[in-house]
C-alpha cells in the first residue's frame, strides 16, 4: 500500500506514493506542478496540523525534490533549491552548482540518498518527453515497488498534446520507455497568466476522456494561484491544485 498523507481538503494526496515520479510533454507545466507540490507538501508538514501531535508522528519528517530533467535547460526545479530549502524541502539533481557548468547533462550521486531513505518523502522532475524521461532507467531499482507512483501532466493547450491520441501516445511513450505504469493524470490545462475558467474546464473533460479512454486514474484540476479564483471552479473543488508559478520569470510576460 502507498505510503500517504491525509489531507481531506485535498483528497487527490491520498494518491501519492512515498517516491512520486512527475511526467509530462515540454509545457505541460510538470516542473511547476512538482516544485508546487512539494510546497504544499511542505506546508502541511510545517505548521497546519502542528496541533494534533499524533498527525505530525504519522508524517515522514523528511521532504526531497529530485531534478532528473537534464536535458531540457528551462524552467528546472532545482533553480527554485533556496526557496523550498527555506521551506525543508531538499533538493537533489546536477552534480554542478555554478552558473558555468549549470546546463552539463550529469547528475550528483547523493539523487540516490533520499530514495533509499524510507522515512523521506520524495517528488521526482523527469524529463519533458520519452527520451528526458529515459534518466528515470538509471534508478529504476529504486520504482520497483508499492512505494512508487507515476504521474502524467496534461495541458491540452500544447500543440503537442492538443488532441486525445496525442496525449495517449504520449504517455504510452513514456510507460514503454520506462517500464513505469503510469496511474494518474494531472489537468493542467492553462495558457499561463492568461489562463481562463474554461481552459481548466475544458482540459479537465480532456483529462477524464483519456483516463476513460486508458483505464487511468484521475488526479486534480490545477489552477494558476493568484489568477483564477477557486471558488470559480465549481464541482471540481475536491481536487483542486493551486500552482504559484514559481518557475516563470515576470519578465517573460511583458
Amino acid at each position: 500500500m502507498n505510503t500517504c498523507i491525509d489531507v481531506p481538503e485535498k483528497p487527490f494526496l491520498n494518491r501519492l506514493g512515498r517516491k512520486t515520479i512527475i511526467t509530462g510533454h515540454y509545457g505541460s507545466g510538470k516542473t511547476e506542478f512538482a516544485v508546487s507540490l512539494a510546497m504544499l507538501l511542505a506546508d502541511e508538514q510545517n505548521g497546519n496540523n502542528s496541533s494534533d501531535p499524533t498527525a505530525q508522528e504519522n508524517r515522514p519528517p523528511v521532504l526531497a525534490l529530485i531534478d532528473l530533467d537534464i536535458i531540457n535547460p528551462y524552467f528546472r526545479s532545482r533553480e527554485q533549491k533556496d526557496m523550498l530549502k527555506d521551506t525543508g524541502v531538499a533538493v537533489y539533481g546536477s552534480a554542478f552548482e555554478s552558473e558555468s557548468t549549470a546546463e552539463l547533462p550529469a547528475l550528483s550521486a547523493s539523487v540516490r540518498a533520499p530514495l533509499e531513505n524510507h522515512s523521506c518523502r520524495v517528488i521526482i522532475d523527469t524529463g519533458g518527453n520519452d527520451a528526458g524521461a529515459l534518466v528515470l532507467n538509471q534508478f529504476s531499482k529504486y520504482f520497483k515497488d508499492d512505494e512508487t507512483t507515476v504521474f502524467a501532466v496534461v495541458n491540452a493547450n500544447r500543440p503537442e498534446t492538443s488532441d486525445i491520441n496525442s496525449a495517449i501516445e504520449h504517455i504510452n511513450a513514456i510507460e514503454f520507455i520506462t517500464g513505469l505504469n503510469i496511474s494518474c493524470i494531472v489537468n493542467n490545462t492553462n495558457l499561463l497568466r492568461e489562463t481562463t475558467i474554461n481552459d481548466i474546464l475544458v482540459g479537465h473533460e480532456f483529462c477524464k476522456k483519456i483516463c476513460e479512454l486508458t483505464g487511468k486514474h484521475f488526479l486534480c484540476d490545477c489552477y494558476p494561484a493568484g489568477i483564477i479564483n477557486p471558488e470559480e471552479l465549481s464541482g471540481l473543488s475536491n481536487n483542486l491544485m493551486p500552482l504559484g508559478l514559481y518557475m516563470r520569470p515576470t519578465w517573460l510576460d511583458k
